[in-house]
């Protein structure tokens, strides 16, 4: 049965073009800016590259289709929720009121965007149904958006019904030292808000040390194919470019970034660039949390420390000497709806 407070959230997202146009003023201005940019840069660089790059125009003119693409499907999407059939109130949201936003506790949430925006919203909306829209299935992977904007009326009635199928997706929690919380649908950052060296303690199962590093990343296994495997990828990089001055064990396979499944109990974390100094160490760099264990971290930085989640730097708590944070699966978890 519907209730009277019972909502469909519509989330959407600022498109490229949007951004664009709200720093130059105009779409006319930032078209002219942009395209006037990439011809100097042609012009101070030719080379056979520079050569068979799209022309100035082709940038711009992609921003527009993204941008087209995007509003016909935000605008399908609100034509089919809005029927009356579905008897729900529909509201509509920017991701950025998300964080404030009071979800109720039947509501049915709609994100559509690329699979960052699904992140975004779960840690939120936690516990409530998911229907994620893929606005441009021929560009967007969408590892996380099962429904182009014509198929989520049919995903909501599933839901509504009781018939929807989902996939309950781990996620991780930070505890501060003062109570304050935070979930993460991908990964945590941990670390320093600039780029300086973060400066911490870190302690894993029995074993700590001191560390000044580029910060600490966590994942969860819907985050293993995202932030975490840049860093393989990374790693991979360096280890082709030495081969050769390096010698014959500079050969051996590259090292293969975790591929957790999105219901894994356990998290997989990794300190970027860690530094070996008279104060600090680099044993503890990377390693899988096992379900039931937590990754603690006190902070040793007398400013900027954050801990941020899922991308969103603007939403972070503060991580300042003194203060310890501790890393764990989350008890909640984010309910994605693939079928109905």
């Amino acid at each position: 049965m519907l209730r009277a407070d019972q909502k469909i959230v519509i989330v959407t997202r600022e498109t490229r073009l949007q951004a664009v146009k709200k720093r130059y003023g105009t779409r006319a201005q930032a078209k002219f800016l942009m395209e006037r940019s990439r011809e100097i840069e042609a012009s101070r660089r030719p080379s056979p590259a520079a050569a068979a790059a799209p022309p100035p125009e082709a940038a711009f003119a992609a921003l527009e289709l993204e941008d087209e693409l995007y509003e016909v499907a935000v605008g399908t999407l609100q034509d089919e929720l809005d029927l009356s059939d579905l008897g729900l109130k529909v509201q509509k949201i920017d991701r950025t009121y998300v964080p404030t936003f009071l979800f109720g506790p039947q509501d049915v949430v709609v994100t559509v965007g690329q699979d960052g925006l699904v992140a975004n919203v779960a840690k939120y909306a936690v516990d409530l149904p998911i229907v994620a829209v893929n606005p441009d299935p021929a560009h967007i992977d969408g590892v996380l958006l099962p429904f182009r904007a014509d198929q989520a009326r049919a995903a909501v009635r599933a839901v509504l019904a009781g018939r929807a199928k989902f996939r309950e997706i781990v996620m991780a929690e930070a505890t501060l030292t003062d109570g304050q919380r935070l979930l993460a649908f991908n990964d945590f950052f941990i670390g320093n808000r600039t780029h300086v060296s973060a400066r911490y303690r870190i302690e894993v199962d029995g074993r700590s040390e001191s560390h000044s590093s580029s910060g600490v990343l966590v994942s969860t296994g819907a985050g293993s194919t995202g932030w975490l495997s840049s860093v393989f990828n990374m790693q991979e990089g360096v280890r082709r470019a030495f081969a050769q001055a390096a010698g014959p064990a500079a050969h051996a396979p590259p090292a293969q970034p975790p591929r957790l499944r999105w219901e894994d109990p356990r998290l997989a974390y990794v300190v970027r660039e860690p530094f070996v100094s008279k104060s600090s160490a680099a044993s503890i760099v990377a390693g899988v949390l096992e379900k039931g264990r937590e990754l603690v971290v006190e902070s040793m930085m007398a400013s900027d420390g954050v801990v941020f989640s899922d991308g969103v730097e603007s939403d972070f708590l503060p991580f300042t000497s003194g203060v310890t944070a501790r890393v764990r699966v989350a008890d909640k978890r984010a309910r994605l709806v693939i079928g109905n």
